[in-house]
């Protein structure tokens, strides 16, 4: 028999997503070329989908006990912990490697953060926009609240979860929509603001105006609480970075025991500690991560073909696979029925749901996060000549 917390459907399910993304390369194509850091690129897939299957086991219990809560499983539970801490760490690393390669020529700060705008924005208001109807048809397209009051409560929302999440129109537990996963990206921009006060720890001092951002990114996270235990793996991505630098450590990374010492740590760090937010297991992704960063490919698992493509569509796995277990437990099964699932039962629905997250994934990347993606570099020059025109009517006009 079956547990609800056993490892065997999870790794069923990397399984089936794999063959998910097979099917799709045969379809349509290859992933784009390999970026530089061909190992992170490979590594984000995996995250986003084990987020869902740590998000699938809480629903188990939910569904039976009503409290979201993380699954009594080590494994389980830290499934999810331990992604959202590498998530932060590849943020760390990939901006403060820029901002240190950047140093001598300067940091082009409107292209950086239009391009953070253009990648989180789009993807981020669809599954705004999925949460609003959803609430509209939950709340059977009354109004259960003042105007006012849901329309602020709606932009609070629109804010990436700095603000908070609010229930909207009287549905209780509304983050449960999107499994409440929008917290990390509160953070996500909390750390892309912050980045002028990095580039001033590195030597790469900006103008008055960038700096201002940085201390908006200060008061940001001051506002919102931000603790210190989701903060951390952010260092542990700047440290990976600077690791990176030397060539010794790349030579390192990219020796067989240098991945089998990276799964080690991550296995250790997700089974044997009630949580991976702890310092010895953060430090131990923290080691994990910095290898796979200098070129530990877990024995070619995070380079090939299939694994690019899951990492082209992590952010879309992350962002919706939240409603789209809301929907398959709340309207296409039903709660009723879900409760009575056996474990077996209840994963067998998982796996059929899998080939369904992926297939809506490609779909959102390709059709809202590429093309919006691919406006980068015009939307940047645009900014620019903005800045440029105002400023040189500012000087005339003094």
């Amino acid at each position: 028999m079956i547990s609800p917390t056993s490892p065997f459907p999870f790794f069923a399910a990397v399984l089936l997503a794999l063959a998910t993304a097979k099917v799709l390369i045969w379809r349509f194509g290859s992933p784009s070329a390999v970026g530089r850091f061909a190992t992170i690129d490979g590594l984000r897939g995996y995250l986003a989908f084990f987020v869902f299957l740590h998000h699938s086991c809480i629903w188990y219990f939910y569904l039976k006990t009503s409290h979201f809560d993380a699954p009594p499983s080590n494994f389980m539970a830290n499934i999810g912990r331990a992604s959202v801490s590498l998530f932060f760490m590849i943020t760390g690393f990939l901006f403060s490697t820029k901002i240190i390669n950047d140093k001598e020529k300067g940091v082009d700060w409107i292209k950086l953060y239009v391009s953070r705008i253009l990648r989180l924005t789009p993807l981020y208001l669809f599954a705004m926009l999925l949460l609003f109807v959803c609430v509209a048809v939950m709340s059977g397209f009354t109004l259960s609240q003042p105007p006012v009051t849901l329309a602020v409560n709606a932009l609070r929302w629109i804010g990436f979860s700095s603000f908070g999440e609010p229930d909207l129109n009287g549905v209780e537990g509304t983050n449960l929509i999107l499994s409440g996963v929008p917290w990390t990206l509160a953070y996500e921009w909390g750390f892309y603001l912050c980045l002028p006060l990095l580039a001033v720890a590195i030597g790469a001092v900006p103008s008055l105006a960038v700096l201002i951002i940085g201390f908006v990114g200060v008061l940001d996270l001051l506002h919102f609480h931000a603790e210190s235990r989701f903060l951390a793996p952010f260092l542990g991505g700047i440290i990976a970075a600077l690791l990176c630098r030397h060539a010794w450590f790349r030579n390192l990374s990219q020796k067989r025991f240098a991945s089998l010492i990276a799964i080690a740590a991550i296995a250790s760090a997700v089974i044997l500690f009630p949580t991976t937010y702890a310092r010895i297991p953060l430090a131990l992704l923290s080691l994990s991560f910095a290898l796979i960063a200098g070129g530990a490919s877990l024995f070619g698992a995070l380079t090939s073909q299939l694994s690019r493509m899951l990492g082209e569509l992590a952010y879309s796995i992350y962002l919706l696979h939240g409603f789209i277990l809301f929907m398959l437990f709340n309207f296409v099964i039903g709660k009723h029925s879900a409760r009575t699932f056996t474990p077996v039962e209840h994963w067998f629905t998982i796996l059929l749901t899998t080939p369904v997250l992926i297939l809506v994934s490609y779909t959102t990347f390709r059709l809202i996060e590429k093309p919006a993606m691919r406006h980068t570099e015009s939307v940047s020059k645009r900014v620019r000549q903005v800045i440029v025109a105002r400023r040189g009517a500012l000087e005339e006009s003094v």
